[in-house]
């Protein structure tokens, strides 16, 4: 079975907040793909079902971003879930908003769920989907604009973007996550630079 855990922060003040795209994906996956992500399971909100033939468990950990690993840690013990089957989305400022960039392995980079989810797995050799939203401009705060709601520009290529997102983790259980960099990484529009 694979797992697909989309990072966020629970609570609707943060429901529409760069922070929860890995919620926001995960809505999308279960909406295309028929799951009802509601069942609650070492404190994450979960769904199984199956993605093109795949058995697959959809996550929402509930303990907020920063503790991501202390629930995909335990949901993948309970399962016998192995690193190799884990994909996990959220977002990334290193990168400019709609950009994509799936990895099968790496660093946290500084984002504090990802230091998480190493940290409690001990291993940092399981695929994740990394969904710029970088505006444009300087930022002064990080953690105040990834808590922030999203501005009425994102708004409009939010719908977009997340539905981007989940074909690209489709991509990944059905054709694997060297076909799916190929098909689904891409820059945001308009930005000559690769992002690292």
């Amino acid at each position: 079975m694979f797992l697909v855990a989309g990072l966020g922060n629970p609570g609707e003040e943060y429901r529409l907040t760069p922070h929860n795209l890995g919620f926001l994906t995960v809505d999308r996956l279960a909406e295309a793909h028929g799951i009802r992500v509601s069942r609650r399971d070492s404190r994450a909100l979960v769904g199984v079902g199956e993605i093109d033939g795949h058995p697959v468990m959809l996550a929402k950990p509930q303990t907020f971003m920063n503790l991501s690993g202390t629930s995909v840690a335990p949901l993948m013990e309970k399962h016998s879930i192995e690193a190799g089957r884990l994909v996990v989305i959220y977002d990334e400022l290193d990168l400019a908003w709609t950009a994509v960039r799936i990895k099968p392995k790496g660093s946290a980079a500084g984002h504090n769920g990802m230091k998480s989810l190493i940290g409690c797995l001990r291993t940092n050799e399981f695929v994740r989907v990394r969904l710029g939203i970088h505006p444009g401009h300087p930022v002064e705060d990080g953690a105040e604009f990834v808590l922030s709601p999203f501005r009425r520009a994102q708004m409009k290529s939010l719908d977009e973007l997340t539905g981007y997102a989940a074909g690209a983790v489709r991509s990944i259980i059905a054709e694997g996550v060297e076909m799916a960099m190929t098909r689904f990484n891409r820059r945001a529009p308009g930005l000559n630079t690769e992002e690292a």
